[in-house]
């Protein structure tokens, strides 16, 4: 290979690196990134070492609901991100007792939460938690081997990166928005 064609062919794996970083980069920060499930706490929806990408935008124009599976930063040490279920929304006010989960809304009625997902139940301590205005409160699918918010305290909205989109791996477990509560009253 002669000197000029090296050179134009330095130049074009530059370009192309160049071009693959602007259009890599952005999706990667703001749109959508990887998670890798690490232990137990969501078992049996989601498996230690399952490959997840996370949806970061969502949120930007709605709000999370109950029932949805969401990655954050851990409060108590945001270099950490976690995965859990949201169980309680702002401003209302969660109870469990003993294997029951319950919210009372802003309007003063008391829903018991339909959990088909939990298999391996034992919700620790009882808890009555009122949630402030940006607050949310989550626990793992599964509950004995979970921290959660029964553990650690409320969640806060500005720690929440996204929603599970898409399971990679398994392959054999692939899916859009798997743990979808709907999913289980199919």
């Amino acid at each position: 290979m002669s000197e000029g064609n090296r050179e134009s062919f330095l130049k074009e794996v530059l370009s192309f690196g160049a071009i693959a970083l602007l259009i890599v980069l952005p999706i990667r920060i703001f749109i959508a990134q990887p998670f890798v499930v690490s232990g137990s706490s969501m078992d049996p929806t989601f498996e230690n070492g399952q490959y997840l990408i996370v949806d970061q935008t969502t949120y930007h124009f709605n709000e999370p609901k109950r029932g949805d599976v969401v990655i954050f930063r851990y409060p108590k040490d945001p270099s950490k991100f976690f995965i859990k279920r949201i169980i309680g929304l702002p401003g209302e006010i969660v109870h469990t007792k003993g294997e029951q989960v319950s919210v009372t809304s802003k309007d003063g009625s008391t829903t018991t939460i339909a959990e088909p997902y939990v298999v391996n139940h034992g919700n620790g301590t009882d808890i009555d938690l009122t949630l402030r205005s940006s607050d949310y409160f989550v626990m793992g699918d599964n509950r004995p081997a979970s921290s959660d918010s029964r553990t650690w305290g409320v969640l806060p909205r500005e720690n929440i990166v996204g929603r599970a989109f898409l399971r990679l791996y398994p392959i054999t477990s692939l899916a859009t928005f798997p743990g979808d509560v709907a999913s289980f009253n199919k």
